[in-house]
């Protein structure tokens, strides 16, 4: 380590970094993306007179979120040519992400699933007040918009979502055990146990990104879910072996076959049945590079 302290520059930016990510992976969905708009964030502010800057948080959450608008205009054309589903990277988190309600749910799945049904305006905005607290002027700034307009987006924004946001879900508690029930299923290939955890109206989402075999589209209702997954292990002829983490801040598995990472399975289980009734499974490789270590996660 150095005696040398950091520069006001450096110290800011580290300071506020954990934030930074975070804001640029709710907005893209995509951790390799937010590190690239973190490093082009970095590349601006080093640039900055930070003399004439009042509040440095404010000001790099304007730098982030206009890096990642950039990116996720062009990201629009890159999953317009995706092969079959695209679910969000994946991120193992701490286990205290869970205990930030408000952090846990709006880096879920399901919900990152909804915020891609946003245009990119609305999704920054949406993200900025709903999440982050943040003023409208503030985001204004951010987004290159009137503070009157930005509150037509927010409330545009909130409306959609909440028509798609998913119904309460259960505490992490119960979803671990839904997920262990639905582990013990799926390695001893136990229909009926499968049956027994996955809601009627289950969805599963697979995203195999072209590159390992997946459904294209999503596959509805317990029993073809379950079959999905038995008839696919019997006809490969392999050993399916689960270990439970914790990813976007909730219960999920790390699923390997033969012994190899094979992908990442997120669960939404919901209240009233304590059932699983949503399941995204990640299987690109290139989405799973960031799965070998944990990401901080927080709104401040």
């Amino acid at each position: 380590m150095s005696d040398h302290p950091a520069d006001p520059a450096t110290e800011s930016f580290l300071a506020h970094r954990n934030l930074l990510f975070t804001v640029a992976y709710e907005m893209l969905g995509s951790a390799a993306d937010a590190e690239d708009v973190l490093q082009e964030t970095w590349l601006r502010w080093v640039k900055v007179d930070l003399e004439r800057v009042d509040d440095r948080r404010a000001y790099l959450v304007r730098i982030t979120t206009r890096q990642a608008l950039n990116r996720l205009r062009t990201m629009k054309r890159r999953k317009e040519a995706y092969v079959g589903q695209w679910l969000p990277e994946p991120l193992l988190t701490a286990p205290d992400v869970a205990e930030d309600v408000v952090l846990a749910e709006s880096v879920s799945m399901a919900m990152m699933l909804v915020l891609e049904t946003l245009s990119p305006t609305e999704r920054a905005v949406f993200v900025l007040r709903e999440v982050f607290d943040i003023g409208y002027e503030d985001i204004a700034a951010a987004v290159d918009k009137s503070p009157a307009a930005v509150r037509q987006i927010a409330h545009r924004a909130r409306r959609h979502v909440d028509a798609r946001r998913p119904r309460q879900t259960v505490s992490p508690r119960v979803a671990r055990a839904a997920l262990d029930a639905f582990r013990r299923a799926l390695e001893t290939r136990d229909m009926q146990g499968l049956l027994d955890v996955l809601a009627p109206e289950v969805v599963l989402v697979s995203d195999g990104g072209g590159v390992k075999q997946a459904a294209l589209r999503p596959v509805a209702g317990a029993d073809k879910v379950a079959r999905f997954y038995l008839a696919g292990s019997a006809k490969a002829g392999v050993t399916i072996t689960t270990e439970p983490t914790v990813v976007n801040g909730s219960p999920a598995l790390l699923v390997c076959v033969d012994g190899e990472l094979d992908g990442v399975m997120a669960a939404r289980v919901e209240e009233t049945s304590e059932r699983i009734t949503g399941l995204y499974y990640v299987r690109n490789p290139e989405k799973l590079s960031h799965v070998g270590a944990r990401r901080a996660l927080t709104l401040r």
